[in-house]
C-alpha cells in the first residue's frame, strides 16, 4: 500500500513539473497574460478537467510559477552569497551579480515577478516570503556591516554603514524603522533608507537592460552595472 501511494506522489509530482514546464513555455511565447490552463492541458495532451485537479484556476497556476522565480531567484542570490568567502563588499558584488545573471538566463520568469502586473490577477499572501529573500540578503549584509563597525564615533568613513543627512521624512522614517526590524535589526533607519534606494536601484538596472532601455546609453551593460553596484555600496556605507 505504502509503495502505490509513493508511486502516486512521484507519478504526481512528475505531472506537476511538467505542467510548470509547459506553462513557463507559454510565459516565454506569449507573456503572462495569454496563459491558459486549456492551451497547457492540451499540450501536455490532457483533459482540463484532470488539469483542474492540480490547478483549479489560471491564477493559482500562475502564483505557484511567481513562487517558484522568486525562489529560484533568492536560492542563486544566496548561493553567491555563500560562495564568496571575501569582504561584506566582496559578497554585496556577488549577490548583485547573481540577480542580473539569473534574470539574464530567465528573462520571461524575470518578466513574471518584475515586468508589467497581469492584468485581473492579485498576488497572494504566500508570495510574500520567497519574495523576501533577496531584500533578506541585503539586511543581512548591511547587519554584519553595520556591527563590524561597531559605536566608535570615530571609526573610518568607509568603516561600516553611517546615516544619511539630511534627516528622514516622518513616514519614511517610521518605514524605514519597520523595515530594519524586519530585516537588519540594530541597522538605523536612515541606513535602512539608503538600503531601499540601492535595492530599486538594482532592479530597475536589471529591469532597463532585460527590456531594452539601455540602447543607445549603456549597451552592453556589464560595465555600467559593475560601477553601479560599486556605488550603491558606497552608499549603503559597506567597506571599501
Amino acid at each position: 500500500m505504502k509503495a502505490t501511494q509513493n508511486a502516486r506522489e512521484r507519478a504526481r509530482a512528475q505531472l506537476t513539473r511538467e505542467i510548470k514546464e509547459e506553462a513557463r513555455r507559454q510565459l516565454a511565447a506569449g507573456g503572462a497574460q495569454q496563459l491558459s490552463l486549456r492551451a497547457v492541458a492540451r499540450e501536455l495532451g490532457m483533459v482540463s478537467s484532470a488539469l483542474y485537479r492540480y490547478y483549479p484556476s489560471r491564477d493559482e497556476l500562475l502564483t505557484a510559477l511567481i513562487i517558484d522565480a522568486y525562489d529560484s531567484l533568492g536560492a542563486a542570490a544566496e548561493a553567491a552569497v555563500a560562495a564568496e568567502a571575501g569582504s561584506v563588499r566582496d559578497r554585496w558584488r556577488a549577490g548583485c551579480q547573481a540577480v542580473r545573471d539569473w534574470a539574464l538566463a530567465r528573462p520571461h520568469e524575470y518578466a513574471l515577478i518584475y515586468g508589467s502586473p497581469v492584468p485581473g490577477y492579485e498576488a497572494p499572501p504566500q508570495t510574500v516570503a520567497p519574495a523576501a529573500r533577496v531584500p533578506l540578503i541585503i539586511g543581512a549584509l548591511l547587519a554584519e556591516a553595520w556591527k563590524d563597525r561597531g559605536d566608535s564615533p570615530a571609526a573610518p568613513p568607509h568603516a561600516g554603514p553611517s546615516p544619511a543627512r539630511p534627516p528622514l521624512p516622518g513616514l519614511l522614517a517610521s518605514q524605514a524603522e519597520d523595515l530594519a526590524g524586519l530585516i537588519a535589526p540594530g541597522v538605523p533607519p536612515a541606513v535602512i533608507a539608503n538600503a531601499l534606494i540601492a535595492w530599486t536601484q538594482l532592479f530597475g538596472m536589471v529591469s532597463f537592460e532585460l527590456f531594452g532601455q539601455l540602447v543607445g546609453s549603456a549597451d552592453p551593460a556589464a560595465d555600467f552595472f559593475s560601477y553601479a553596484v560599486e556605488q550603491m555600496a558606497d552608499l549603503v556605507g559597506l567597506p571599501a
